[in-house]
């Protein structure tokens, strides 16, 4: 697939096609990781549930471990 980089304002756009989205399971508003190997763009649809699954999780930890000692912090 052949895409065109178009002006968009003062930015530049990569339209991505519906079957393309629906593929990767994207929709408007969807947030996307983009990283590069220096010549390449890798686009990868970010997973915020897990994002936010793994920081509470973490936090759970935290407080089992520190929670005394952090309400000890905040008095």
């Amino acid at each position: 697939m052949l895409k065109k980089i178009i002006q968009h304002g003062n930015s530049a756009a990569l339209i991505l096609d519906k079957p393309l989205l629906e593929l990767l399971k994207l929709e408007i508003g969807s947030s996307i990781e983009i990283t590069t190997d220096g010549r390449n763009l890798i686009l990868s649809p970010t997973n915020h549930q897990s994002d936010e699954k793994d920081l509470l999780n973490s936090l759970e930890k935290i407080n089992h471990s520190y929670g005394r000692t952090l309400k000890k912090l905040g008095e």
